[in-house]
């Protein structure tokens, strides 16, 4: 075990590749550890900074105790990017959370709050005053994966319609929860209603 611990194949090989899955681990680990203190989740921040300080402490540990190896600081370093890579595209399946769209649009958007309301998204529409006029100022809050579909619907109604998309920290009694909830509740009367016929 120990004459391969120091066999050619272990420093530049086995231990590289090591160095690197671990950057790519605790990389991603910090990308998670950001995305829970967005949402103010506390212990899982706790948590996840916990091992990926753990983890970076072993990799940089082996760098330096190769410092004359630069196979180890390219392992680090490619870990280091790959795993910036993987964290973006763990956020961006990260379903979990709300983003609130906001529209700013002059032209008429009656017809656009209407299409919004009937596939179920809670629509705030106020009247406000630009720079060139009178604008619709549009809100409305949904799930993570809902924004693409949203913002198609807003698309089709003028392609040049300024909008933004921000995180919703907290939100309280969501629109298409309480939407859903009404709507189990109506089935389970529903249903009800036909066992006692």
């Amino acid at each position: 075990m120990t004459q391969f611990l120091s066999s050619d194949a272990f420093s530049f090989a086995i231990l590289p590749l090591f160095i690197f899955l671990i950057r790519v681990v605790d990389v991603s680990m910090g990308t998670i550890r950001i995305i829970f203190i967005s949402k103010d989740i506390r212990s899982l921040s706790a948590i996840f900074g916990f091992f990926e300080v753990l983890i970076w402490l072993f990799a940089i540990s082996r760098v330096i105790n190769n410092i004359n190896s630069p196979v180890y600081y390219i392992a680090y370093a490619a870990g280091f990017s790959m795993g910036t890579f993987v964290g973006v595209t763990i956020e961006r399946a990260f379903l979990y959370g709300n983003r609130i769209i906001q529209l700013i649009t002059k032209k008429d958007a009656a017809a656009l709050v209407e299409k919004l309301r009937k596939a179920g998204y809670g629509v705030t529409s106020i009247s406000g005053e630009g720079a060139t006029g009178p604008v619709k100022l549009i809100f409305t809050v949904v799930k993570k994966n809902k924004v693409k579909d949203v913002i198609e619907l807003i698309r089709r109604f003028n392609s040049k319609a300024f909008y933004t998309v921000e995180d919703a920290k907290f939100v309280q009694d969501r629109y298409d929860d309480a939407v859903d909830s009404e709507q189990k509740k109506l089935m389970s009367l529903g249903l009800l209603f036909q066992k006692r016929k």
